[in-house]
Order: structure tokens, then sequence, then C-alpha cells
């Protein structure tokens, strides 16, 4: 602030000394007096110069430190957004959020705010040093001002309704791009190429064309300054023309009056390309802001450490009339209750859409339940903190995801109170040390994005170990031995019974052979609890789950033969 106002008072000193030399030391002829203005404007100009390189230099440094702050606290508001919130909303529009919208307002500060200030107040002190100077060419001079204003007025209104549709464009962009990156082996198994290249086609040129609009603005506005300017300059020179021969306007003045035009006109063209930037920053940081004034976040009010609550090997789980949705009254679950004690281990049956999964899901609190209660050790889970509610539980999915990392980032998440020789002990009991060993560079091995250098099987081993390093007193598996080869299914099934021993453990299933030692076995249908017993209970009664059982056999015994 301080430097942007030294320059904007050092401006029209250069100006006022070249009228002084004119008419003092070229007309009244005095080298030596001439010599040293010369030096003088010598030196403003490399103060000028210097200060310059500084005000540019710290709004940059301003910009990026902003940007990196905000980012920091945008990320950090979506860390703890509801699951909810992801499922309705494109990734590819958060990204452009987290990056492209906030680099616009970095550009506010370095090259928007701070510029503008500068070329108002150097405006200001120009005009103001005009009038001082001789007010009959100053009123000239701005005689096309009014013009030029309102001109800005409509250019500013224009380009931001364009500025809108770029950015929406842009965000559009972003999330077509990742959403079909991200399933291009769809695209590509049913031969989908050629439509999609025709849909990012019409979506790039709508892009295209929003940008065009923007150009087609600048390309009105900028010969609009121009023709001004010269208007502006024009009349100067006439009337102080007429001025200097008269006798009522020095030669001196006429000079530096014109270099005050250029002074004058230079930055309204100059902000023109601000005004760009600052409109730009505007949209990007009302989007930005608009993700950070979003509230999806669960609510956290609780107190209590689900970690502590009656030592380490508890977890006791119990649901009572639990109503569940997605949608406002589209029931995924329905009056759901039952009860899982300490060290055991329940099995979920049923069909897809049966509602299993919502049950995990609710258990870890990744959406709230619309009606009843969950409790944990005889303890609502409202009233534990979310993270060590969801620390002491361990989901282990069918889809299980890796970060384009190492084995061993993998599975400690980058946690350095977990060391590598933990890790390697913990890969020995669950049975799994010899399948990382073989890999190359062992735990170093980089799994690329989404862990797409691994098996099923393997992700699925890697997912078990990273549960088990956890040490949860709950521990969730959901469809984990589906989809995988043979002798990945006899690791996970090894893993399995070491993780779950002396441990509450929840394992959804469609291959009913693996849960047949389930202390309880529940099967869902449409929402609800239709049936609940142990294997040979359920066989006997002789209802849905002897039917999914006998269908399970007769798919496996497919499969082998």
């Amino acid at each position: 602030m301080l430097l942007t106002l030294v320059l904007a008072f050092a401006a029209p000193i250069k100006p006022w000394l070249i009228q002084h030399a004119i008419d003092h030391y070229i007309l009244i002829p005095n080298s030596k007096r001439l010599l040293q203005i010369t030096l003088l404007m010598a030196a403003i100009l490399f103060m000028e110069s210097g200060l310059q390189f500084y005000t540019t230099y710290l709004t940059n440094w301003l910009g990026q430190s902003i940007i990196r702050d905000l980012r920091i606290k945008i990320y950090n508001h979506i860390l703890k957004f509801r699951i909810k919130y992801f499922d309705n909303t494109p990734i590819g529009t958060l990204v452009t959020r987290a990056i492209s919208d906030i680099e616009t307002i970095s550009d506010v500060f370095s090259e928007g705010v701070m510029v503008i200030f500068g070329d108002i107040l150097q405006l200001t002190v120009v005009v103001l040093v005009m009038f001082l100077t001789d007010w009959r060419l100053a009123l000239i001079s701005l005689c096309s001002i009014p013009v030029l204003i309102i001109a800005t007025y409509f250019f500013k209104k224009a380009i931001k309704a364009a500025f809108q549709d770029v950015r929406s464009q842009v965000a559009k962009l972003n999330a077509f791009v990742q959403e079909h990156l991200t399933g291009m082996s769809i695209v590509q198994i049913f031969n989908q190429e050629e439509t999609e290249l025709k849909k990012f086609t019409k979506i790039n040129e709508r892009h295209k064309q929003a940008h065009l609009q923007t150009v087609w603005i600048f390309s009105i506005f900028f010969p609009v300054v121009e023709m001004l300017s010269a208007v502006s300059l024009g009349l100067v020179i006439w009337w102080g023309s007429n001025g200097v021969l008269s006798g009522i306007v020095t030669l001196g003045n006429l000079v530096a009056f014109i270099l005050y035009i250029y002074m004058l006109f230079r930055p309204i063209r100059q902000l023109a390309d601000r005004f760009n930037t600052l409109q730009m920053g505007m949209v990007g940081s009302e989007r930005v802001f608009r993700v950070l004034d979003t509230d999806e976040r669960i609510d956290d009010s609780g107190i209590k450490n689900a970690l502590e609550i009656n030592g380490p090997a508890s977890g006791g789980i119990e649901f009572k009339n639990v109503w569940f949705a997605y949608n406002d009254n589209q029931w995924v679950l329905k009056d759901i209750s039952f009860k899982i004690n300490d060290g055991e281990l329940l099995a979920i049956v049923g069909a897809t859409g049966a509602g299993k999964s919502s049950i995990i899901n609710l258990l870890s609190r990744f959406y709230e339940i619309n009606k009843g209660a969950i409790m944990i050790d005889g303890i609502s889970s409202k009233e534990f903190t979310i993270e060590s509610l969801r620390k002491s539980i361990a989901v282990v999915l069918q889809d299980v995801f890796l970060f384009s990392d190492s084995i061993i980032n993998n599975i400690t998440l980058g946690q350095e109170n977990i060391s590598r020789e933990a890790v390697i002990s913990a890969a020995k009991e669950v049975g799994i040390h010899d399948f990382i060993e073989l890999l190359p560079g062992g735990y170093d091995f980089d799994v690329r994005e989404r862990g797409g250098m691994l098996s099923t099987g393997q992700r699925q081993l890697i997912a078990f170990l990273r549960a088990y390093m956890y040490n949860p007193k709950i521990l969730v598996l959901d469809e984990a031995t589906s989809s995988v080869d043979s002798e990945s299914e006899n690791l996970i099934r090894q893993a399995m019974q070491r993780l779950t021993a002396n441990r509450t453990s929840i394992i959804i299933a469609h291959r009913l052979s693996t849960i047949q030692a389930a202390d309880k076995i529940m099967v869902m249908d449409h929402g609800k609890i239709a049936e609940m017993g142990n294997h040979t209970e359920l066989i006997e009664l002789n209802g849905i789950y002897k039917k999914l059982y006998e269908f399970s056999k007769l798919k496996e015994s497919m499969t082998i033969g």
C-alpha cells in the first residue's frame, strides 16, 4: 500500500519537470540547470523502477499467500462434508473450485485490487496536478471522460455476465473430463469413443463461444477508449497550440499536458484488463465462497471418546427402530432393530438393494439416520466424536481404493506413529507378508492410481492389512471376498479369521459359504429384517436364507465346473 501511494504521487513529477525545463531552461537557455534537471529525472526514473519491482513482487507474494491459505481452508472444509454431498456434486466441479477458481482470486490481488487502487490513485493525482497547472487545459483534456464512464459501466456489466458463463463452462468441462477419464474402461468396452468425443466437442464448443463473447466485448471497448483518448489529445493540441501562439499557454504546459493525457488514458486502458481480472476473480470467489458457506457437515457435537469406552476389546452394537432414506420418504431401511454383543460376528445377506451397505454407512455416520438410534457399548453413536467413532470402526469395502503411492503409505496412510517394522510384523501375522515381498520393491512398490498395478484380490489384502493396523473395536467387511481369484480368496479367508478373532465384526457377503460360522446371520429384504439366526436355524426355517444358500452353492459349483 505504501509503495503504491509513493508511485502514484511520483507519476506526475516527470511531466512537471519537463514543463519546467522547457519553459525555464530551453526557451531561456541554461545548460547547467538543464543538466541538473535531466539528472534529477533520471534519478526519479531509477527510483520508480525499483519501487515498481518491489510493488510487483509484493502484490504477487500477497496473491500467492492468500490462495495458499484459501486452498487449505476449502480443502479442509470439503474433507468434513457428509458423503451425501459428494453423491450429488460432480467431483470435477469441486476440483475446479479448489484449483482454477481459487487461482483467479490470486490474480485479484496480484493484478487486480492493488493495481486498480494504484491506477485510480494515479489518475486522481494526475487530474489534480492538471487543474493546478492549467484548469482550462484540464477541462479540455477531461471532456471525453463522461462518455468513457458510461462506456465502462456497460462494459463492466457485460463482461461480468460473460465471465460467469466462462467459469460455468470450465466447471462443466472439468466435470466431464474427470468423470470420463475415470470411466474410460466402460467407454472403450462399449465402443463409445465416438459418441463421447461428440459430447466433449459440444461442451468444448460452448466453452469456446463463452470465451469469444468476452473477446467480442473487449474488441468493442478498447477502440472506444483509444478513440476518446485521441479526441482529448487532438482538442488539447488544437486549443493549446492557439494558446501558445496567443501567449495564454506556455509551450512547457502544452507538452506536459500531452504527457498527462497519455498518463490519464494509459491507466484507463489498463483498467479494462484489470476489470477483466477482477471480474474473473469475483466470479471465481463467488463459487469458492459458495462452497465455504455450504454447511454439509455431520453434527459433531459429541464429547465421548469411543476408543476409551469399556476398553479396546469391546464393541457391542445395537440398532433400535432405525429408519433411513437417502432421499426424503424413499425408505431404504425400515424400522431396523438388532443387537450384536461384544466379540460376535454378524453376517448380513440379501439381494442387491436390500439395504445391507446402508447399515454400515450409518454405523460409521457417513449418513445420518432419520429415526431411531444406533448404540455402541450402550451409548448413542451421536454422543461420540466423529473422529473417535471412525477410528474405532475399520471398514474393508468390495471396491478397495488405493492412492497412487507405495504399499507402505497406503497401509499407514502417512501416519508417522505407525512404523515400518509394525506393518511388516502385522503383515506376517495376517499372512500376506510373502505376497508383498514378491512385488518389485516390496513394501515400496508404487501401486499407481487407484491401485491399478494390483489385482482385485491383492488390493483386498492391502485393505485388510490397513484395517488390521488400526486395531479397531469393530470390523466391517463389505463383499470382501467377491470377485477375487481362488488363491487370493484363500489368503483373504486366512486374513479374515485373524481380523475377526475376539472382535465385534460385521460381514456382508454374497458367497454364503464364507459365513456359515457366523454367530448371527441377518437376512435383509426390501429394507427390512426378514430372518435372523445362525446358519443351522435359518436352514431349518426353510425361508429366504435357504433359497439364497442353495443358489449360492449352485453358482459356486458351476464356477468350479
